[in-house]
């Protein structure tokens, strides 16, 4: 089975903004002199879910909260803290094998094109993606796999020609229910437990080379093995910490 194209899903994966958001409200509760509990923080599904954390900000603050002050606050936090970031660990070197490879490559994201367009543009790295599929485009998010079939649709190639790389339960359930083999790279906030689904799990993109990677799923190919749960691979002595 020949790998053509590679498809990245992008919070938390290529950019590691799950965690500016999670830091964006932690700061705008420590503003109202109160601390934000992560437990439950993000959502098992792509797509926005602020409203539901700015009504539950609100209760906390009671009727003093101005929802618009807090808004633009957390957003100006937010923005400086995705100022600072750069391409996860790895990424880069992953991306720039796929073109000598001739992989093609796309972005297939829950998140709206106004925040992914952004952040590609910022780390340099729009111009390395074919294809960009963001969550504006569908009308249902991760774990539905819309998004995944408006990638592949744009590639023009079948689900068996391509490779998904995800950081969330969730997002690797819309690549396999997508009919994509999928490698999971879980962010510093999900549960590694929760990743069987993944054809193989990895702590970073810097675990293992691209070759070594695409070497893998040639491996799992030959073995064509039915349940996804004996094809999770962890590499030998990386890094889980």
């Amino acid at each position: 089975m020949t790998t053509k194209a590679l498809l990245f899903d992008f919070d938390g994966l290529l950019m590691d903004t799950e965690t500016t958001l999670l830091e964006s409200w932690r700061g705008e509760w420590r503003r109202h002199g109160l601390e934000l509990d992560p437990a439950g923080f993000f959502a098992d599904h792509g797509g926005d879910t602020n409203e539901s954390r700015y009504a539950a900000l609100a209760a906390a603050v009671g009727p003093g909260y101005d929802r618009e002050s807090s808004h633009r606050l957390r957003m100006a936090h937010r923005s400086r803290l995705n100022a600072a970031l750069e391409p996860a660990p790895g990424i880069i070197g992953w991306l720039d094998r796929a073109a000598e490879l001739g992989l093609r490559l796309a972005v297939a994201s829950s998140s709206a094109i106004t925040h992914v367009g952004t952040m590609l543009d910022q780390a340099g790295l729009r111009a390395r993606f074919e294809v960009v599929a963001t969550g504006d485009e569908v009308a249902a998010y991760k774990p539905d796999p819309a998004v995944y079939h408006i990638a592949l649709d744009r590639l023009g190639l079948p689900a068996r020609e391509a490779l998904a790389f995800e950081d969330t339960p969730h997002g690797v359930a819309a690549a396999r229910a997508a009919g994509l083999r999928c490698v999971a790279i879980p962010n510093p906030h999900a549960d590694h437990a929760r990743f069987m689904a993944a054809d193989l799990l990895l702590p970073s993109a810097v675990a293992l080379s691209l070759d070594a990677v695409l070497a893998e799923f040639a491996r799992q190919a030959d073995l064509a093995s039915p349940c996804p749960a004996q094809r999770l691979a962890r590499p030998e002595n990386a890094d889980w910490s």
